[in-house]
């Protein structure tokens, strides 16, 4: 296997574990994030949602670095800067998932001490901190990576049209969506939010598997340019 192979089988790997640590670990959490959950519950299970969401942030981080050198064909100050955002969306991860190991702390110490007023505050405040945690990170911010990478992906001639395309709307959906939530347009977890982020999760899962099964293409580098349309002969 070479090494252009062997970079799009693990970039593709990295985007699948994304993808299940990410649901993984949402409903895993998801006990914590409940206003009862002070009394006892499945920290176990908590905990190891935490783990994954840990995961999580660091596949974001491994996409990105693995593809750098791929990716800054033609335009690299703009895979630099994809680099950049993913690193961005794993440190709102991680702090979500701080939050979450917070509230379990707390519900030990409820067990112990007995739940008061104080720490029921104290839960519901981190668990604002992790719902807006989690829509800076995978919403937003993954958001502007998925236009990033479909721009350069799409430049770079390294894979199908319908992918970058599908990446493209996809990210501005789900950016469009979270715009819509600060401004108190749409609720938080509503309906409205998860079918506009269907679009960039099926450019995820269809991208990794196009990654693994194909690879990349061997074409010449792109010119380094500032900007422009992306070349002619793009695989579609």
């Amino acid at each position: 296997m070479d090494a252009l192979r062997r970079t799009a089988t693990t970039a593709g790997t990295l985007f699948l574990v994304t993808e299940v640590a990410a649901v993984g670990g949402k409903l895993l959490q998801r006990p914590a994030l409940d206003p009862g959950y002070l009394d006892p519950g499945a920290t176990g299970t908590v905990r190891a949602g935490s783990l994954l969401e840990l995961v999580l942030a660091l596949a974001c981080i491994e996409t990105a670095v693995v593809l750098h050198p791929v990716l800054r064909r033609g335009q690299s100050a703009l895979a630099l800067g994809y680099v950049a955002g993913r690193l961005l969306e794993a440190v709102a991860i991680v702090i979500g998932l701080t939050s979450v190991l917070a509230i379990t702390s707390l519900r030990e110490g409820a067990e112990a001490t007995g739940a008061g007023e104080g720490h029921r505050v104290a839960a519901e405040t981190l668990t604002a901190v992790h719902d807006w945690a989690f829509q800076v990170g995978p919403n937003l911010v993954l958001g502007l990576n998925s236009l990033l990478l479909a721009h350069l992906v799409l430049r770079a001639r390294l894979v199908p049209r319908s992918i970058a395309l599908l990446g493209l709307v996809g990210g501005s959906l789900v950016t469009a969506s979270d715009a819509l939530l600060v401004l108190g347009v749409v609720e938080m977890y509503s309906p409205v939010t998860f079918v506009l982020a269907l679009p960039v999760l099926a450019r995820e899962l269809s991208l990794a598997v196009h990654l693994v099964r194909r690879g990349f293409p061997e074409v010449p580098a792109v010119p380094e340019t500032s900007g422009g349309a992306a070349p002619t002969g793009v695989p579609g």
